[in-house]
């Protein structure tokens, strides 16, 4: 049941993932399950970058340094997590968003239709027993020095996936949905 899946995905990050693959065919069901999302006027604004198998050490090397060369505050720590984590994952998704080029809708709705996507790819993901989570760097703004991108995309971050073993913990929220809900 669809109610079982979205409370019991949980963010999972690479540093409990395991050495197991994800393979291509996992990654695209994933893909696929983002294609779904609903979005105004159909624009469908997700974009994906895929960065898998050795691609992931060349993501990995270039976040690292890219941080190195952009932040204020380094941190040798925050060096070696941006280096490690693509390699330690079984897969790395840029989530990108194209703007509709006449603009005629506004930016925030191409944003949340993205977000449904990665969702849809967030719950898929779960139900297949991959673990994920949405990281956004500081470098996703830089990621057109990376790989190519169109007029109008952008990069809105990274879903790093990988397979993972044990329970993941019981879900938590700070309040109950009554409490965030007004009945007119």
């Amino acid at each position: 049941m669809i109610q079982e899946t979205i409370q019991s995905r949980r963010a999972v990050f690479p540093a409990q993932y395991n050495d197991q693959p994800i393979s291509k065919a996992e990654v695209e069901t994933i893909l696929k399950a983002a294609n779904w999302a609903p979005t105004h006027k159909r624009t469908e604004p997700w974009r994906f970058k895929v960065f898998h198998g050795e691609a992931q050490e060349k993501l990995g090397t270039w976040n690292a340094e890219k941080y190195k060369e952009t932040t204020a505050n380094f941190k040798d720590v925050t060096y070696k997590k941006f280096y490690d984590n693509p390699t330690k994952s079984g897969c790395v998704i840029a989530i990108c968003m194209q703007r509709e080029p006449k603009g005629s809708l506004p930016e925030w709705e191409e944003v949340a239709a993205t977000a449904m996507a990665v969702q849809n790819m967030w719950l898929t993901a779960h139900d297949l027993g991959i673990g994920a989570f949405w990281g956004t760097p500081g470098t996703m703004n830089y990621l057109n020095e990376l790989v190519p991108m169109e007029e109008g995309e952008k990069c809105l971050g990274f879903f790093f996936m990988g397979k993972y073993d044990g329970e993941l913990p019981e879900g938590i929220r700070k309040s109950t949905i009554e409490e965030k809900t007004v009945w007119i």
